[in-house]
């Protein structure tokens, strides 16, 4: 059942779901206020903080699967915070750590002065399930819940060049990381896309994906989220991350759908509003990148800010409410901004909902469209029937 008690300290706030086959602890790291322009001590802050977490169920940092590192400045930050993140992931882990699959992207945060803030997934499997899992052979993570194996790859890029051939070769790229798993792109529940140059790349990144969907004959697509990111390193235009599953039993994931919302198809963006996947451990749904889209798929309240958040929110939780659950059932989220002055109304509309208490890392990333002022995605989990 998931635990709606959320622990909150200087730098982390947790929601815990427990399940027959594991324990899930989804997390918000930022490191202390008081650490500014040292990144390899913000990052030892965080890290320990979360070492000392999980050190309260008798465990390492060895069972955090999955984590998005949002820098303020990937550039001057990214060597030195990986060389922290490295030393304590080996102190924990040995000689040989076992990291999890990241994503590092720069979307400067605004709910702290730091410079980055994490959002991170552990996973402690119940006794006779596999101990934490194994590093993929071409990156990333794959564990084993009862039959079901889980796979999180994250910072694929692809080869330079055209803004199409870039994002198919990035595509592929993935699909060869799924091969060396025995999974295929058919066993991806849910994607992350990065985007350097929004704007300009959009439509022929959803051209490329649509390409690479319709020759391998992909119908169920992925739940996701396209968004402005800077990735690392600068030759990068895109970046992607994903999850996949893959069951000796037929998984049929469920795509999620609301009456406030249109399907994101009829515009050429190539993705499920969310997909709802019965796990091992949990009914999981997964809540794609939403914003303030109307029933006819156009940008609704136009300039107004609060009630883009608030429209933003009612397809979020009407997504939810059509899979019979609420807010009350999230585990996770992030929010981006387009615009960092307007944080203050977000925050004071998340208060109101009653969503100022769940890991939700709030960031500056520019959306899909011009007018688009917010978006939000979302993690929640119903117990199994």
């Amino acid at each position: 059942m998931t635990q709606d008690q959320t622990k909150q300290t200087a730098n982390l706030v947790v929601r815990r779901f427990s399940g027959p086959a594991a324990d899930e602890i989804h997390v918000r790291c930022r490191p202390a206020g008081c650490l500014r322009d040292d990144i390899s001590r913000q990052a030892e802050s965080v890290y320990q903080a979360l070492a000392s977490l999980l050190s309260s169920q008798g465990e390492s940092l060895a069972p955090v699967i999955h984590e998005v590192v949002f820098f303020r400045n990937i550039r001057r930050d990214f060597e030195q915070f990986r060389n922290a993140r490295q030393r304590l992931f080996g102190t924990a882990g040995g000689v040989r750590p076992l990291l999890p699959a990241t994503t590092f992207i720069e979307q400067p945060p605004l709910d702290t002065p730091s410079d980055f803030v994490l959002n991170a997934i552990a996973v402690i499997p119940r006794e006779g399930s596999m101990k934490h899992g194994i590093a993929s052979p071409g990156g990333g993570r794959s564990f084993r819940l009862g039959e079901q194996r889980h796979y999180y790859a994250g910072s694929i890029v692809g080869t330079p060049g055209s803004a199409f051939d870039e994002t198919h070769s990035m595509f592929c790229r993935a699909e060869d990381l799924l091969k060396q798993e025995g999974m295929s792109f058919h066993d991806v529940m849910r994607t992350w896309i990065y985007l350097r140059h929004m704007d300009r790349d959009y439509a022929e990144f959803n051209r490329g994906r649509r390409e690479f969907f319709r020759a391998r004959d992909i119908t169920l697509l992925p739940a996701s989220t396209g968004i402005s990111g800077a990735p690392f390193p600068d030759s990068a235009n895109f970046l992607l991350s994903f999850f996949a599953i893959k069951s000796p039993r037929k998984l049929e994931p469920e795509a999620m759908t609301t009456p406030t919302l249109n399907e994101a198809c009829t515009y050429g963006s190539d993705f499920s509003r969310g997909l709802r996947v019965m796990e091992e451990n949990k009914v999981a749904l997964y809540v794609s990148g939403t914003a303030s889209v109307d029933e006819e798929g156009r940008t609704a309240h136009v300039d107004k800010f609060e009630a883009q958040v608030e429209r933003m929110l009612l397809n979020v939780e009407t997504l939810l409410s059509a899979q019979h659950a609420s807010f009350r059932d999230l585990l996770s989220a992030v929010t981006y901004l387009k615009n960092p002055q307007d944080a203050p109304i977000l925050y004071k509309v998340l208060r109101a909902k009653g969503l100022d208490h769940i890991p939700n890392a709030v960031v500056h990333a520019a959306v899909c469209r011009p007018d688009l002022l917010c978006e939000m995605e979302a993690i929640a989990a119903l117990p199994l029937p």
